[in-house]
């Protein structure tokens, strides 16, 4: 039936026609996607072990769900947990992630959709006059989706791209989220514990307040001033109880977990490093790794795409050609063809085009402010690490061990009756201070080296830290 309508009218240039069915075969030829086995997977697999070096794997059937299962008996069988396994049993159990992984599938049904021909529509009449009776047929084709679909699926290939980006991030940004989370609830189980300590001395100390203030030997002012740092340290204790609570269960959701009971950390955070690693060309290192500007990157060039298309649609939006067939009992059969398409009378398609240019360049200039920030971001984030550092190598260096020094020559002091019973809490209330003080110190390095690895593969975290007691007041209290 195709032969009638398409047949040469010359050898020097080939009809309207002849041409036409050249970019039909092209399309049909180019039509045929179908959907990839690892959805897309496989990149985000590579990107999450070449900058964590961690495992992801996504649930998509039984047997999938079983190996997940088994490797978080596994891991969490592990006991005490580190940071780096409390990361990668995240990847893995983490049910909102799973869900972040289905967006894959949904950016390349829509790849592959953009990549499929159109159906093409059918229309059957049937009509009579007297003892005549002709039936009608027409089979549209839709030759604007056709030909425009080779651009189309260019423009969804890299909206997939970005999507695929996107997960990767995801991902990253999970990892960064559970190990800021492991070391938050390690620090407040630590300073619990602390915290327990210096109730113990405040109880004994409250205690021996009474009992002398009973006998006159002890002012009831001092007697009140115990009594109170008493109150006050268990008010303290409390609140370091329930932060604990919190940094515990937030990380319980981050890893997955319906229950914290097979959840065991390791009583102390890990030692500081010797020395801070050299970290040479931090700004340039995240230009070229961050997720988020690749992200952008890939919209601005799909925006492009999508410009150049609407530029060469803005005159014909509509365009259909349709095969006619008409059959009579009285009369010959006809047959044909027709196209239909827009007259560009009222709308040149200036608006749709301005429009375009608008959002790519909204998009262009988005990808320079993401620049900026980014550069600024990676200095901040290296200034507070370096920092922080700073800080809890002085604690552990410099503060505590004098402390430390000072509680053996008031116990030297107290032994040869130099100084009372109180002397001696008091003196160990500053050094429980000390310590607590050097724990959280000891912890805001390691969220400042979560941050400044994040920093250089995605934009920082924006939420705040789950706040662990620093008790000021022990050094305050010493001298009651």
């Amino acid at each position: 039936m195709l032969n009638p309508i398409f047949c040469p009218a010359s050898r020097a240039r080939p009809p309207f026609a002849a041409r036409l069915l050249a970019m039909l075969t092209a399309a049909w030829l180019g039509g045929c996607a179908s959907l990839a086995v690892d959805g897309g997977f496989d990149a985000v697999q590579s990107a999450t072990q070449s900058r964590i070096q961690k495992d992801v794997v996504w649930s998509r059937d039984d047997a999938s769900r079983r190996q997940i299962q088994q490797r978080v008996d596994a891991l969490l069988a592990q006991s005490p947990l580190d940071a780096d396994t409390a990361v990668q049993l995240a990847l893995l159990n983490n049910p909102g992630l799973q869900a972040t992984f289905q967006s894959l599938g949904v950016a390349e049904a829509d790849w592959v959709q953009a990549r499929t021909l159109p159906n093409p529509g059918l229309t059957v009449g049937r009509l009579t006059r007297g003892d005549e009776e002709e039936w009608d047929g027409v089979l549209h084709l839709f030759l604007l989706q056709m030909l425009t679909m080779p651009m189309r699926g260019q423009i969804e290939q890299r909206l997939f791209e970005k999507t695929r980006t996107e997960v990767t991030l995801e991902v990253l940004r999970l990892a960064a989220d559970t190990r800021k989370a492991f070391f938050t609830a390690v620090a407040a189980e630590q300073t619990v514990q602390y915290m327990r300590q210096a109730m113990e001395a405040a109880e004994a100390g409250a205690e021996l307040g009474r009992r002398m203030a009973q006998v006159g030997n002890w002012s009831k002012l001092k007697q009140a001033r115990e009594q109170a740092f008493h109150a006050d340290t268990v008010l303290a204790a409390a609140r370091a109880e329930q932060a604990s609570v919190q940094a515990r269960e937030r990380l319980v959701r981050l890893l997955g977990l319906e229950n914290g009971a097979r959840l065991t950390l390791p009583q102390r955070l890990p030692a500081l490093p010797a020395e801070l690693p050299a970290l040479p060309g931090l700004e340039q290192q995240a230009l070229d790794q961050r997720l988020d500007l690749q992200m952008q990157r890939l919209a601005a060039e799909a925006l492009a795409d999508n410009l150049g298309l609407t530029r060469r649609t803005r005159l014909v939006n509509v365009l259909e050609l349709g095969l006619v067939y008409s059959d009579s009992n009285v009369e010959p059969t006809q047959r044909g063809y027709e196209l239909t398409f827009e007259l560009p009378l009222f709308d040149w398609g200036q608006a749709r085009v301005a429009r375009a240019e608008a959002i790519y360049m909204q998009s262009v200039q988005r990808a320079a402010v993401l620049a900026v920030d980014a550069r600024s971001q990676v200095r901040e984030a290296y200034a507070a690490y370096r920092s922080q550092y700073d800080i809890a190598r002085h604690y552990h260096d410099e503060v505590v061990p004098l402390q430390k020094r000072i509680s053996a020559e008031n116990l030297l002091r107290y032994n040869g009756m130099q100084i009372g019973v109180f002397e001696l809490l008091a003196d160990a209330r500053v050094q429980i201070g000390s310590v607590n003080q050097a724990i959280v110190a000891q912890r805001d390095f390691w969220l400042a080296a979560s941050d400044m690895q994040r920093v250089l593969i995605g934009p920082p975290d924006a939420s705040r830290v789950t706040p662990v007691l620093s008790a000021p007041a022990f050094a305050a209290a010493g001298g009651h």
